[in-house]
């Protein structure tokens, strides 16, 4: 890092390396003098500890599920004989993404706009940033400070530790941790029931360990309601599954976790070799100091931004995981590439849960749709009622699509089941360009293949407009 000049003012300071990377080269191309602050690895959750090595472990996962599932082909083949090398496999996901991280750092030292700063910070005021001091590096290192002209805050979150009697001071492990995580655990206590949880909950459970899944209220509660009830269906035939129970305290003895609940009113004690806590996720707007800059927060610690991404404070702007609403890093594909930001078009940004089965889904949910108001209609069709459903022998499953009754239009769309992830993505053009039921009618779909699915249910729904 190049010697930080007390007196220099940038023109933009970027704070987060994740999707803070999209504004920082190409503010700087534009002749903007950046500096970017990370103290690293560079590349931010998606790369380092999220979307990425997750789906890179999920899918050998995926293919023992398969082979697992085998005999309902008519296949046979010795399940127990089906062994996956956990740490060749976590070293090749590893090298992958650390290397990938490595080769954003010339990208920034080569370009002579741009200083990357290795440090933490917090605001001083709204226009100046303290950089904090290198602990246990430099006795002489300081605390230095910086101004910008504009900030952008795209400094994510991290792991919530929720406040269970015994927790602290164990080695309980969070996603990044399960991550790299090279052997495999006998079993394996899961605490948290959203999507980290169950994806690398079902990761985990499909490359050896036995896991116990401990959720509070019930699993994935963001999702459309029939969604919600579905996956619990099936997950709960799958893994040891527990809803709706309080946790009272954790006990580490021996290298053996003890977690006590309270499941209807009877206390069970759950064991493991490992604990893995999934809870959701904190912003870091504490460690940055936001308040002092006047950034405005919502009840829950996350930064408020308008449509155009911008804080209470005219020159910072913010996104990703630190302001709280649709955390996925599709959506920071089309966040600045500039200085300028667009307006965010929110009901077309669509999410996948890459489990077994997975979810897809785009728009409002049918909760979301009565909470507006919104007269409605439902289009429903399960997969084992289509021709490609059948050829996989799809048991469970369903695509779910709402349209708004005065216009036709589609306003949210919902799929559980096999290629979940990527059969949304029609529903997403139909929904970003305003498609009627009938411009979805008129659409030929390839037979027999899944999207017949979105077809079948427009058929179904259009009796009842």
């Amino acid at each position: 890092m190049a010697p930080i000049n007390p007196t220099e003012v940038f023109d933009v300071i970027v704070i987060g390396s994740g999707s803070g990377g999209k504004i920082t080269r190409p503010a700087a191309d534009l002749g903007y003098k950046v500096a970017i602050i990370d103290k690293g690895p560079l590349g931010g959750t998606c790369l380092n500890r999220g979307c990425i090595p997750s789906k890179m472990l999920i899918h050998p996962a995926d293919v023992i599920n398969e082979i697992e599932h085998a005999k309902t082909y008519d296949i046979s083949v010795p399940v127990n004989e089906v062994f996956i090398d956990k740490a060749k496999l976590v070293n090749y996901v590893t090298s992958y993404i650390d290397g990938e991280s490595s080769s954003i750092n010339p990208v920034y030292a080569q370009h002579p706009n741009i200083i990357h700063i290795k440090k933490e910070c917090a605001f001083v005021d709204d226009h100046t940033l303290r950089l904090r001091k290198t602990e246990g590096v430099n006795s002489d290192d300081e605390d230095t400070f910086i101004t910008g002209k504009k900030i952008f805050v795209v400094a994510g979150a991290r792991a919530t530790i929720p406040k269970i009697p015994g927790l602290k001071g164990t080695p309980y492990m969070t996603s990044p941790e399960i991550l790299r995580l090279k052997k495999t655990l006998d079993r394996v206590v899961i605490i948290g029931g959203g999507y980290v949880g169950t994806e690398l909950g079902y990761y985990l459970g499909k490359t050896g360990s036995k896991v116990t899944f401990l959720v509070r209220g019930g699993f994935i509660s963001n999702e459309d309601c029939q969604v919600q009830e579905e996956f619990t269906k099936i997950f709960t035939e799958i893994f040891d599954c527990h809803i709706n129970i309080q946790i009272k305290k954790v006990e580490y003895i021996n290298e053996i976790f003890k977690v006590y609940v309270d499941e209807n009113g009877v206390e069970k004690v759950f064991e493991g070799e490992g604990l893995f806590i999934a809870t959701g996720v904190t912003p870091n707007t504490d460690i940055l100091e936001v308040k002092n800059a006047g950034i405005e927060l919502d009840h829950r610690g996350y930064i408020k931004v308008d449509d155009y991404l911008r804080t209470s404070v005219p020159h910072i702007w913010s996104w990703g995981d630190i302001i709280g609403e649709y955390v996925f890093r599709s959506v920071f594909e089309e966040t600045p590439k500039g200085i300028e930001v667009k307006p965010i078009n929110y009901p077309s940004i669509p999410h996948a849960i890459f489990t077994n089965p997975q979810i897809g889904g785009v728009g409002l949910t049918e909760q979301q749709a009565k909470a507006k108001d919104i007269d409605y209609v439902i289009g429903f069709c399960p997969y084992k009622n289509s021709a490609m459903g059948n050829a996989l022998r799809s048991k469970n499953g369903f695509v779910k699509l709402i349209f708004e009754r005065s216009s036709r239009k589609l306003i949210g769309a919902h799929i559980i089941g096999v290629e979940a992830s990527n059969m949304i993505h029609i529903c997403i053009v139909f929904l970003q360009f305003g498609a009627t039921i009938d411009d979805m009618l008129h659409t030929i779909y390839i037979h027999p293949a899944l999207p017949e699915l979105i077809r079948n249910a427009c058929r179904l729904a259009l009796p009842n407009f």
